[in-house]
């Protein structure tokens, strides 16, 4: 079972997600990007939280997206970002100006069928 972390019980975290989601309007922002309305269900650290909790409360790491596409952007196995998280966190950074640690930066190689790795 996953830990749960103290910090999404925190008035400061429970005020900013509030104001995040009247940000994007309560809209799912990448599901607005492809031309859909799609209600947002929570607030997603594009730089997680467990490796990055200096950038937790900034407005340009914050976004708010329906549980369909935040499944896209973290393996539920690892928990770690799929090449559409990382893709992602590579955007925010260039658009922030944002240094990015170098296991970020090399495309993310997972198996393929064959068993051979696959990079995506």
């Amino acid at each position: 079972m996953k830990e749960k972390n103290s910090f999404y019980d925190s008035a400061k975290w429970r005020e900013k997600k509030g104001r995040i989601l009247r940000r994007d309007g309560y809209q799912c922002q990448i599901s607005k990007r492809f031309g859909r309305a799609v209600p947002a269900e929570l607030v997603h650290h594009i730089f997680p939280l467990k490796e990055f909790p200096e950038y937790a409360l900034e407005n340009w790491n914050l976004i708010s997206l329906s549980w369909k596409e935040h499944n896209k952007l973290h393996d539920r196995q690892t928990d770690e970002l799929t090449e559409q998280g990382r893709q992602l966190l590579l955007r925010t950074a260039r658009k922030n100006n944002i240094a990015v640690p170098d296991k970020y930066m090399a495309p993310i190689k997972r198996k393929h069928t064959n068993g051979r790795p696959h990079t995506i």
